[in-house]
């Protein structure tokens, strides 16, 4: 039984303090959606933090067969938030999977790959703690439409945003639409998001994620981003999940929608997540030091450990056929995969905007907000981890504009895959450096490839797209 000041008693006594009636509990799918399942907060128990709830796994993507489905769900007590958006009282717990005849973490569970990287890292003596900051971007769309079948396949978005919409007819149209590519960082009334992106950290900060700026972002038609206080691994993952969830809701509570795909515009810039990270051990930053941008050795071969890797490590930071649609040169996008300081068109940038060795970091520019934050954030790390152990040298910096180089010049600097079944392709090739310490295990790897093949790659590759038919209808 817990004591009366652990973690669980401690929500025990939210709970009845404030009067919560439901409890809800969240969990990761495999690919990256969380999913939920709610109990009268009369029936959390003290041992429900040991014992945990029983559910099926059966009916969760890339999880178990008919035959085992039987699993069990036990509640993370340091995760609780008290849902906003719910109208009866409820609380809201991130919640760990296990095997109910053995109460071991199942394999395939996100978080518990998060956790085991935790782990590895400590086992190292490297360093104790990971930190990882996501720049998440998203689109906020007033209406979306897309259904496909046999015959027929479309997709419309529309946004009051939109530059796309300057000539309609809105009774009255006050014009102010960001122009393509122009929408980083206008005032309003051009900026026509700004008290929805403040309700939505204000949503943010009462549920005890720390803000460090909103603003709008590039992009036509409602592009943003809100930026969060970086956090250790486990942690980082487990807030960017309720990062999405508060913006989504904050979003369809004021009769509009947020989507985080990579690619949703044609023309105009994708959603990116760029992920800042950094090695501590003992309280102390690992990554200053007085190498190139003020770096140290440890942290020059960590990024050749990413660079060196980066082709596998992409199929988990960039998951989508869509994904690949926002890596093409021309939208601002880190297609050359080098390193810099400042430059903004190198894969991984050196932030220089501050000479604290507190705020010394790296700044992965490939990965998008469809990524499962569970395992990326692992597999960053994993990829820095081997730079580090094998001595990996990240080559020279990239300091030219890459979208100014020449064909000549560019040849010798390698690119991201062309697409999800290339990226696939490589994390086959290439993944004993994620399986140190049993982070991820050749069951993992084996099944997210089969997964993305079966249920992405090969459905888009069997429907006709709709500007095929612009091509070649005629022939």
């Amino acid at each position: 039984m817990a004591k009366a000041s652990s973690p669980a008693q401690k929500v025990l006594s939210f709970i009845k303090t404030n009067k919560i009636q439901f409890v809800d509990f969240k969990f990761m799918d495999f690919p990256g959606q969380w999913q939920h399942t709610t109990i009268p907060s009369s029936e959390l128990k003290e041992e429900s933090f040991e014992d945990g709830f029983g559910f099926d796994g059966s009916s969760i993507r890339g999880w178990k067969s008919i035959n085992e489905s039987d699993m069990l769900i036990i509640p993370d007590p340091e995760t609780m938030f008290v849902d906003p958006f719910i109208q009866v009282p409820t609380l809201s717990l991130t919640c760990d999977v296990f095997e109910p005849a053995t109460k071991e973490k199942y394999s395939r569970c996100p978080r518990n790959i998060a956790q085991k990287a935790d782990a590895y890292l400590k086992s190292t003596g490297i360093a104790d703690t990971v930190y990882f900051g996501p720049e998440a971007e998203f689109f906020i769309f007033d209406d979306v439409r897309f259904d496909s079948g046999p015959n027929f396949s479309f997709y419309s978005l529309d946004s009051i945003e939109g530059k796309w919409n300057s000539g309609r007819v809105e009774n009255p149209n006050l014009g102010y639409k960001p122009r393509y590519k122009e929408g980083y960082f206008p005032v309003p009334p051009t900026d026509q998001l700004m008290d929805i992106r403040n309700e939505m950290v204000q949503n943010l900060i009462n549920v005890g994620i720390e803000v460090e700026a909103q603003h709008h972002e590039v992009a036509s038609g409602g592009q943003c981003e809100i930026d969060m206080k970086f956090k250790p691994l486990l942690r980082a993952a487990d807030q960017l999940l309720m990062f999405k969830y508060i913006v989504k809701n904050t979003a369809k509570k004021n009769g509009k929608t947020v989507t985080y795909m990579p690619k949703p515009i044609y023309g105009d810039n994708g959603s990116g997540m760029h992920v800042h990270t950094s090695l501590w051990l003992k309280g102390k930053p690992l990554f200053a030091g007085g190498g190139y941008a003020g770096l140290s050795e440890l942290a020059l071969y960590f990024i050749g450990g990413i660079l060196k890797h980066a082709h596998s490590l992409i199929a988990f930071t960039n998951p989508t056929t869509n994904s690949f649609k926002r890596l093409v040169p021309g939208y601002e996008a880190p297609v050359n995969l080098a390193y810099s300081q400042r430059n903004r068109s190198a894969s991984i940038r050196i932030p220089m905007y501050s000479s604290s060795p507190k705020s010394k970091r790296i700044e992965f520019r490939c990965p998008d907000p469809a990524a499962n934050p569970y395992l990326a954030f692992s597999a960053i790390m994993m990829a820095g981890l081997d730079g580090i152990m094998n001595r990996i040298d990240p080559g020279e910096p990239l300091e030219k504009d890459i979208y100014d180089m020449s064909p000549e010049e560019l040849k010798d600097v390698p690119s991201t895959p062309e697409s999800l079944g290339h990226a696939l392709k490589a994390l086959a090739e290439d993944h004993e450096y994620l399986l140190k310490g049993d982070v991820f295990t050749e069951d993992v790897i084996r099944t997210w490839i089969d997964y993305k093949i079966e249920k992405e790659i090969k459905p888009m590759a069997l429907r006709p797209h709709p500007h095929e038919f612009e091509l070649y209808f005629d022939v």
